[in-house]
């Protein structure tokens, strides 16, 4: 009896293994479920920078890498018929030798402009061969910003006469900075507490996303010299989760009226 048991056990769960995932991201996936996923319309997809540069004693090193491919994910659901692309982790964070920016703190990886764009450029031809039309690129870094522009612009013009387009969506990292602080400083943070990096803002999004990430007994202020320029001592996850609405909303926004607008 009990042998007949375990037979059914390990049935039901090689069947529940063999299930497809539910996942948009296409690294968990396999290329035959890529394949059907955009065979059955899901012919758009998000393109997902990040960075890998230190955040002070506090927050990790992959921060906008998890970052951008949580909010990644949301968007996508949003859209309704997006899957994910691999996240690119290395992106220009100042001069190796001698080092500029953050580039002075051990654990920060960085690349010139000229080889991001690249990199990208071919992920972007990449997704075009598969039978992707929508092209999203969403950048949570800084650095980001330029290489998309100038990847969107030269494709876009390139395949002109082609279905494809590439949208470089500014949005999702510009924002609406004034309309984050003052989110913020309903919520009671003080304005020389917000900062540029590493700091409330940064800290907040992160405790949402993954406080895993964030090492909350070691956060401290900062003006630059310790890696972190402003206060995050006083992040919450409450108000991240308000950054973060905001932010996958603008973005997900600025992707629908740019495929709208083809």
């Amino acid at each position: 009896m009990y042998r007949y048991l375990f037979l059914i056990i390990l049935c039901l769960g090689g069947t529940a293994y063999a299930q497809t995932p539910d996942t948009l991201l296409i690294e968990r996936m396999t290329s035959y479920e890529v394949r059907d996923a955009i065979t059955a319309g899901k012919t758009t997809v998000i393109v997902p920078s990040g960075g890998s540069e230190q955040n002070g004693p506090g927050m990790v090193i992959g921060k906008h890498n998890f970052r951008v491919v949580a909010n990644g994910q949301t968007i996508a659901r949003r859209l309704g018929n997006a899957l994910v692309a691999p996240v690119i982790i290395f992106t220009p964070n100042g001069d190796i030798d001698p080092p500029t920016g953050h580039m002075r703190h051990p654990g920060t990886f960085s690349v010139p402009e000229n080889v991001y764009a690249q990199v990208l450029e071919y992920v972007v031809r990449s997704l075009k061969q598969h039978g992707f039309r929508d092209i999203a690129l969403i950048g949570d870094h800084g650095s980001d910003q330029k290489g998309q522009d100038a990847v969107a612009a030269k494709l876009n013009k390139e395949w002109a006469s082609t279905n494809v387009r590439v949208h470089a969506i500014g949005s999702y990292y510009r924002g609406d900075p004034e309309g984050d602080a003052a989110e913020m400083m309903k919520r009671g943070i003080k304005k020389e507490e917000i900062g540029n990096h590493a700091d409330v803002r940064d800290t907040s999004q992160m405790l949402a996303i993954d406080p895993t990430m964030v090492r909350t007994g070691k956060l401290e202020a900062g003006n630059g010299k310790n890696g972190v320029e402003g206060d995050p001592r006083r992040a919450s996850a409450q108000i991240g989760r308000v950054l973060v609405e905001r932010t996958v909303t603008r973005a997900t926004e600025q992707i629908r009226k740019s495929i709208a607008a083809r």
